[in-house]
């Protein structure tokens, strides 16, 4: 096996190839790039990792993994790149901690932190999320216990021997020193990402000059040309807990740290597009726990889920109960009503598509990043766009039906890190119970006896795919969905397998969940 690396099962369609150390991983990155290898769909570069997701359609785990076992490393590129100065508030919530735990003033942790040149080694976890390194090498710090569920955009962040900046806001466990108002993703940029692999970073404190070199030379914008506006033919009424345009999703994105995203059902959103007379993964509505449409035109929609209740008050008052997935011609002035069922999910397709732009290749709304359309709110109109061609809508199918009124049991293929774990029968031992803290990025999970480690020192930041249960130094894991960080710095025990994705995608809070093995263990 070339340069000492290993290759670990990440789930049934991915490896994780760890080598000896970033060098190594971004030398083979850059092999992995240029080869070409059948089969592989996306490759992530990490701290000492590469992520490899493969098509399983197109070539064999067992292949894959051999092939890149063997792989020859591609030489050492030259350093390149330009110097880029971040101003700093230095006022972060846990710099006096880790003042204290480096055993430094606060302003020695500034003085030190403003010393160094940086260098971006690798982008992830978000878009616009840069891993610096280069720093200090005092800067050596454990990420926190549990993670926030919130941290602001432009918080300068250290864990491990890395920093970063928060691009905007979402889920951490960096340790934050400061913050920034120096934007570090924006779509109106290009390339949107502030900080790009190879540039030098330097932080400097807030009221020194920032500066980038070099200097960009300020244009103009093109002038813009007045566009049409299409009617809205379909008006939201209510939005649930929350509704949100997705389709397939942004695949393949991961290594500049976009998250793939799409519908959390994929089952269902096709199964709903393909009665209407849609291509299968044209954007649609997803609704958490119900919602209400009104026609403001006549138009052909169906809904998908798991079993619901569906009820279509017509404009002359007279109600009809939809009882199976099935195409429904909505006039003016009708009311098409969501109620929550056993799932958390349901999918309002209409014949055409929603006449949304697309963002990085797709219309699905991303809650990690931000990217996509704005959530939908109560009175928002929708335009549909024209059907893509000739095609005719499908006949009733019955509802989808995954989620039994028990627990809920989830097929599992244990590692990359189930190494890390004192007892890796303990995660199939006892049920989990789906916290209020869930949303698309994951479902957070509580069990009466927490996950315990064997090791504990630090793990560097690795790719993560859809499925994978991640950590925390508290044991209780975080299962990631669609929105998930593309990078994540805690251990992985298991992947789910594949094929109960969309399973997870409807689990609401307090659902009861059990993880079994699934047959295999190695991707398949």
């Amino acid at each position: 096996m070339a340069d000492d690396r290993r290759v670990l099962p990440m789930g049934d369609r991915a490896w994780l190839v760890e080598l000896p150390d970033l060098d190594d991983a971004l030398r083979l990155f850059a092999s992995l790039t240029a080869a070409h290898l059948p089969g592989v769909v996306e490759a992530v570069p990490a701290a000492r990792t590469v992520l490899v997701k493969f098509d399983p359609l197109t070539t064999t785990a067992d292949e894959l993994g051999t092939r890149l076992a063997s792989l020859p490393a591609a030489p050492k590129a030259a350093a390149s790149g330009r110097l880029v100065t971040i101003a700093v508030h230095y006022d972060g919530d846990d710099l006096a901690e880790v003042a204290e735990l480096l055993g430094l003033s606060e302003s020695e942790v500034i003085d030190r932190h403003t010393a160094a040149t940086y260098r971006v080694a690798f982008g992830g976890f978000a878009p616009g999320f840069a891993y610096l390194t280069g720093g200090d090498p005092i800067f050596d710090v454990p990420r926190r216990s549990s993670p926030r569920t919130r941290i602001a955009a432009g918080s300068v962040a250290l864990a491990g021997r890395f920093s970063a900046v928060y691009p905007r806001e979402s889920p951490g466990g960096w340790q934050l020193i400061g913050r920034t108002d120096q934007a570090m993703w924006n779509l109106d940029r290009d390339p949107p990402a502030a900080l790009q692999p190879g540039d030098r970073v330097r932080f400097v404190e807030a009221g020194e000059p920032p500066s980038v070199e070099p200097a960009e030379t300020p244009t103009d914008p093109p002038p813009v040309e007045p566009v049409e506006t299409p009617a809205a033919a379909l008006e939201i009424v209510s939005v649930g807990a929350q509704a949100l345009l997705q389709d397939d999703g942004r695949p393949g994105m991961a290594a500049m740290g976009v998250p793939g995203s799409g519908a959390l059902d994929r089952f269902a959103l096709h199964q709903a597009n393909r009665l209407v007379g849609n291509p299968s993964g044209t954007v649609a509505i997803e609704f958490a726990f119900g919602g209400a449409v009104r026609a403001l035109a006549d138009v052909v929609v169906c809904v998908s889920g798991e079993r619901t209740s569906v009820a279509l008050t017509h404009a002359d008052g007279r109600t009809t109960a939809i009882t199976h997935p099935t195409p429904v011609h909505l006039h003016c002035g009708d009311t098409l009503t969501i109620s929550p069922g056993r799932g958390a999910r349901t999918y309002l397709a209409v014949r055409g598509g929603f006449d949304v732009p697309a963002v990085l290749g797709s219309r699905s709304s991303d809650v990690l990043s931000g990217i996509g359309p704005a959530p939908l709110r109560a009175g928002a109109g929708l335009a549909i766009a024209a059907p893509a061609g000739p095609s005719t809508v499908g006949e009733p199918e019955p509802w989808p039906r995954r989620l039994s009124a028990g627990v809920i049991e989830l097929p599992v293929m244990l590692g990359p890190r189930d190494d890390w774990f004192t007892d890796v029968d303990e995660l199939f031992a006892q049920p989990w119970t789906v916290t209020p803290q869930s949303n698309r990025v994951g479902l957070r999970l509580r069990g009466h006896r927490p996950l315990t480690r064997a090791i504990d020192h630090e793990l560097s930041s690795e790719g993560m795919v859809a499925g994978v249960i991640q950590v925390p130094p508290d044991g209780q894991p975080v299962l990631f969905l669609a929105d998930h960080p593309v990078t994540g710095g805690y251990p992985v025990i298991a992947v789910l397998h594949s094929s109960a994705l969309d399973k997870a995608g409807q689990l609401a809070p307090d659902q009861v969940v059990r993880f079994v093995r699934a047959s295999g263990s190695t991707p398949q």
